[in-house]
């Protein structure tokens, strides 16, 4: 039987856990986790285009490989992996110094990641792909090897999609999510608003385990007007919908994450993604759909932000944050 939820869409009864596969280079794949048990200061912010490590000697700081900035975390959705891979991505990530990348709709397929898209320069690779090829999938790049890795959330709807990926570091876990777009149809609307009712009681989850949590990726919604250009015509069209909208104000409010990158960042016009059509990048007619969503305590350590403009590796753009924090 099912079951009406806040938006509207009838729900079903689902398995709460699936077989796990473990793919190749994940040394383990654990379904549960403390902190993942379902029943299955004001910082400084850089704004400016350009590699983050060359803006620093322009802002009076020197950059020294032995002076590390503790974490930095970076977010991107690729929109096809070995297409970013031959838009220069992987040669630019040697020059960003991070610790985790956190990457959205691979493409691929686990036979498809190989050579440097499989563990570029010193980083172990992590992913979660679709079943269905050329689609979605989620990925971490990380140079400290995680005491856990658990795929999928346990709905097999879902997890057929690949849209959920956490590494687990001691009392920090970093989570690459990348929400279903609904912009498509109504049938894919109706998949979002599926993924977020069965999301949200597992968000609550994670913020009351008592640990840290950095969720990093593409959620597919603009949170506040300020977070797209044409705010107005878009009210009625997935990614603004006001129950979209008021659901990502209630993982703030009510479940206390905190969207770092506001924290740090007030200012207008700061997009991480920006449609094919017409000239929108070229007169940034963008949306922020890109978040590093995470818990208060590690929240308050982030110390500086930015949005990497001036090479394209996709039609998003890298968030970038660092974190006085030490894995």
């Amino acid at each position: 039987m099912g079951s009406k939820n806040r938006f509207g869409v009838k729900l079903t009864q689902l398995p709460q856990r699936i077989p796990i596969i473990e793919q190749p280079g994940v040394k383990k794949i654990w379904r549960h986790s403390p902190c993942f048990s379902f029943e299955f200061t004001k910082a400084q912010y850089v704004t400016a285009d350009g590699k983050f490590n060359e803006l620093l000697p322009e802002i009076g700081y020197h950059y020294d490989k032995s002076e590390k900035i503790d974490v930095r975390i970076i977010t991107l959705n690729l929109n096809g992996v070995r297409s970013a891979a031959s838009k220069g991505f992987f040669q630019w990530l040697k020059m960003q110094d991070a610790d985790l990348v956190c990457v959205q709709e691979l493409k691929a397929q686990t036979s498809d990641i190989t050579g440097e898209i499989l563990a570029p320069d010193s980083y172990h690779g992590y992913f979660h792909c679709a079943e269905k090829r050329g689609y979605s999938g989620v990925g971490i790049y990380s140079r400290h090897e995680p005491d856990n890795v658990i795929e999928g959330l346990g709905i097999p709807e879902i997890d057929a999609e690949g849209r959920f990926l956490r590494l687990d570091f001691g009392h920090l876990s970093v989570i690459s999510i990348y929400f279903p777009s609904g912009s498509s149809g109504e049938h894919r609307q109706a998949a979002k608003f599926f993924f977020m009712e069965r999301f949200f009681p597992m968000l609550k989850k994670l913020a009351d385990c008592g640990s840290e949590i950095i969720l990093c990726g593409d959620w597919n919604i603009a949170h506040k007007e300020i977070d797209l250009k044409n705010w107005r015509s878009n009210q009625k069209n997935s990614g603004f919908l006001p129950e979209e909208r008021t659901w990502l104000t209630g993982v703030f409010q009510e479940l206390g994450f905190v969207d770092v990158f506001r924290q740090i960042n007030v200012e207008p016009e700061q997009y991480t993604w920006w449609s094919n059509r017409g000239q929108a990048w070229a007169k940034n007619v963008g949306w922020r759909i890109d978040y590093q969503i995470a818990t208060p305590g590690i929240a308050a350590k982030a110390n500086a932000v930015s949005i990497y403009k001036t090479e394209r590796f996709s039609d998003h753009s890298p968030l970038i944050i660092d974190y006085d924090y030490n894995l």
